[in-house]
């Protein structure tokens, strides 16, 4: 492709498990945020550029904590805002609405400072481990719609992935021989229990188990520019069910668009494998792991004691 791949980091959400704005949390030896450690993973892996989105409720204690420190990272940080009023002409957000629309929308508030580049989606609150940045950023130089869009995911091990702490969200995958996706569902309420792992769809009611080797989604994708469109034609069907039906919290998640695409032949997905351990702050409980876990990273020498100097 003629445009290099960039980097696109949702970092909007309001933390409402975590109680606090867990994207600008301090969880590295000099301060950083695990967004941090993401940005300084992905340039080595060769992304110059970052997209970050925020919301301008969190702009001024965005700014004066990561942003601030992001001035001496050699990457060009660009920044883009998710606002419940960035929606289709003809669309009024519900008076009760506090809940962004989804990932598929931040994807959308993007799309100016994405400018037509191929890119990288990554969650603010996530680290996916160096392998995944490497994997993704060559899979994208390579990428090139042809009569399908050429996508392409990291996929985790879900016993990699999940908390004692609580509940996650995760896209549930099923695969081809070939490493192909085959489909994708969320699921938004995965939890740890005495014998495994398992989830509900209908809020507890009854429990499906989940193999700790089943392959998951952790919202790091790699879309060609065309995606956009995509999205975009696709929203005003989720905004005319969402305010009929659930007005107050339906969310536009990334993989329910990508079911729509691979569903109606329109897209081919690529799951790039990441041995990786994911650790993330989806609780306060979460934090300690993390910081100790980087502590240890940083001390065999993988991360430098100051990511940007």
């Amino acid at each position: 492709m003629a445009k290099k791949p960039i980097l696109v980091v949702m970092a909007a959400g309001m933390g409402s498990r975590y109680g606090g704005l867990k994207q600008i949390d301090p969880v590295g030896s000099q301060g950083e945020a695990i967004l941090d450690f993401s940005l300084f993973d992905a340039y080595a892996a060769g992304f110059e550029t970052a997209v970050i989105i925020i919301k301008e409720a969190i702009r001024k204690d965005f700014m004066d904590t990561v942003g601030k420190r992001l001035e001496k990272c050699p990457m060009e940080i660009r920044y883009a805002y998710q606002e419940l009023d960035k929606i289709p002409e003809g669309f009024t957000v519900p008076a009760e609405r506090t809940k962004p629309w989804g990932t598929c929308h931040a994807i959308m508030c993007a799309k100016e400072a994405i400018d037509g580049a191929p890119f990288a989606v990554i969650n603010a609150d996530d680290y996916y481990g160096k392998s995944a940045f490497t994997t993704i950023y060559n899979a994208l130089e390579k990428a090139a719609d042809g009569d399908k869009l050429d996508l392409c995911m990291v996929g985790y091990l879900l016993g990699n992935t999940v908390t004692e702490n609580g509940s996650v969200a995760r896209g549930i995958c099923v695969t081809d021989e070939n490493n192909m996706l085959i489909t994708i569902a969320e699921q938004t309420r995965i939890e740890m229990y005495e014998g495994g792992i398992h989830y509900t769809e209908d809020d507890g009611a009854t429990w499906i188990d989940a193999p700790a080797s089943t392959v998951v989604s952790m919202n790091m994708w790699g879309y060609t520019p065309a995606m956009l469109d995509e999205l975009e034609a696709r929203f005003p069907a989720f905004l005319e069910k969402a305010l009929a039906t659930n007005p107050a919290k339906a969310e536009f998640f990334l993989p329910l668009a990508v079911e729509q695409l691979l569903r109606e032949e329109k897209a081919t997905v690529k799951v790039l494998e990441s041995p990786d351990k994911w650790y993330g702050v989806t609780y306060a409980a979460d934090k300690p792991q993390v910081v100790a876990a980087l502590k240890e990273m940083t001390e065999k020498g993988l991360y430098p004691d100051g990511l940007w100097g």
